[in-house]
């Protein structure tokens, strides 16, 4: 077990710094990262243009939210997943499959409550 270290801010700044290149790392390299910056760019801007409610504001955050963390917990098990066999595991396969699974979850309901929002907005 690790030494508990005590609080120190440099130590509370160093974990942010870590936490952004992780971001960069995510958003620079995966492409299915660039598809959901894509579609938060579009969701956001037709939000403003439709001048949702504050609680719709907040469902659709959460949403893309959960795609977002959805991807970068993929994205990390797969790197982990590399890290561990370069070489053909079943295991490792199912790992990666069902964090992908998660994803596409997370997409398709995301889809679906940016439907439900939308549709009184651009049909009403």
């Amino acid at each position: 077990m690790q030494d508990s270290q005590p609080f120190s801010l440099s130590g509370r700044i160093r974990s942010f710094a870590y936490a952004i290149n992780g971001l960069i790392k995510l958003v620079s390299t995966e492409h299915n990262a660039w598809v959901h910056a894509v579609a938060t760019v579009s969701v956001v801007g037709l939000a403003w243009q439709c001048d949702i409610s504050r609680s719709d504001w907040m469902i659709l955050l959460l949403a893309i939210a959960m795609v977002w963390v959805a991807e970068a917990l993929n994205t990390a098990v797969e790197y982990l997943a590399n890290a561990v066999s370069v070489e053909f595991n079943p295991h490792i396969k199912h790992a990666k499959d069902i964090a992908a699974g998660a994803v596409l979850l997370a997409a398709l309901f995301a889809a679906l409550l940016g439907a439900l929002i939308f549709y009184p907005y651009l049909v009403g």
